[in-house]
């Protein structure tokens, strides 16, 4: 399993249950060695990607390969994996220090020391049964599995929901501090986009079965902008058909939209045309490709601002 040959692909990955198309013609690269965030709205694939990837499920068509086999039993390439999720379930008269006890049966890089940190950090009381643990201990306990674990190909599937935000800024430090280390591949599945965006360096987006971002992260944070400025020289900006447009906004006759596409020549000939751009988040660019709606907290600070001082100067002219 070298550098050279990407964690994961998929080539015309399409999984059915019944009539029910889960997965859709899914082919997606996801490098050796990175943190890439699978992301997507609830039910749009991203546990069924997983679990095909595992071993746990067959592909109705295509193909899946990690570490450029198939996954499906086998242990060579099983034995390299670990696959942490929300709903871990455990014998209900396991506490956690028969977690950790028998995990080095399963992680061949498994480091005790590690483990033993990591439940310190999160305050993980070893002796208390699994049925009795908060919803917070049990997170911590899949948490502490998946890093001390250092499997070369690590998911995890929203362990971490269950933490309060202290606990998940413990995880996203120790993730990055130990991957530093130990470099290996991780992918994690979570909601909370705005939290883990500085961590990942490769994203795929699933929405409704299909793949439809894959990419460096730090590409998509280039490539995407709110365009702000009079309504008609937005509008004859957008005329020229060098970006989509993901969402419009309007307040008296200033125009603010968001876009993807630009690059070096769109942002000159935006900037030339007298028009500002300001960046957006991962999160507002998934939220808009995946057909969400930002509330009013979410929204972008930068672009309310921008359409309001634009309508005031507008007013004092």
């Amino acid at each position: 399993m070298t550098t050279a040959t990407p964690a994961i692909e998929t080539r015309g990955l399409t999984k059915r249950f019944g009539a029910m198309t889960a997965l859709d013609d899914v082919t997606v690269t996801i490098p050796a060695g990175s943190i890439t965030g699978l992301l997507g709205r609830n039910g749009a694939g991203k546990t069924t990607l997983m679990h095909v990837l595992t071993g746990q499920d067959f592909p109705s068509e295509g193909e899946a390969r990690v570490f450029g086999q198939r996954p499906a039993e086998n242990a060579s390439v099983l034995q390299h994996i670990a696959f942490i999720k929300e709903s871990q379930k455990y014998p209900d008269d396991f506490k956690p220090k028969h977690v950790l006890t028998s995990a080095p049966w399963f992680f061949e890089n498994w480091d005790a020391d590690f483990a033993a940190q990591l439940v310190d950090d999160f305050r993980l009381p070893l002796n208390r049964r699994i049925k009795k643990l908060s919803r917070g201990q049990l997170s911590a306990v899949g948490v502490i599995v998946g890093l001390a674990s250092r499997a070369p190909l690590t998911f995890f599937d929203e362990p971490y929901l269950g933490l309060d935000a202290v606990a998940r800024q413990i995880f996203y430090d120790r993730l990055l501090t130990d991957y530093a280390k130990f470099p290996r591949t991780v992918v994690l599945s979570t909601h909370l986009i705005d939290e883990v965006a500085n961590l990942l360096e490769h994203v795929v987006v699933i929405d409704q079965g299909r793949v439809i971002l894959d990419s460096p992260a730090e590409e998509l944070r280039g490539r995407a902008a709110s365009v702000i400025g009079p309504r008609a020289e937005v509008d004859a900006f957008l005329a020229r058909g060098r970006v989509e447009t993901l969402h419009r906004e309007e307040l008296g006759g200033t125009a603010s939209v968001l876009v993807d596409g630009i690059d070096d020549v769109v942002r000159a000939d935006a900037l030339n045309s007298g028009l500002q751009l300001t960046p957006v988040t991962l999160q507002q660019l998934i939220v808009r490709r995946t057909g969400g709606v930002l509330n009013d907290a979410a929204a972008p600070a930068a672009e309310a601002a921008a359409l309001r001082g634009r309508r005031t100067a507008g007013a004092r002219r």
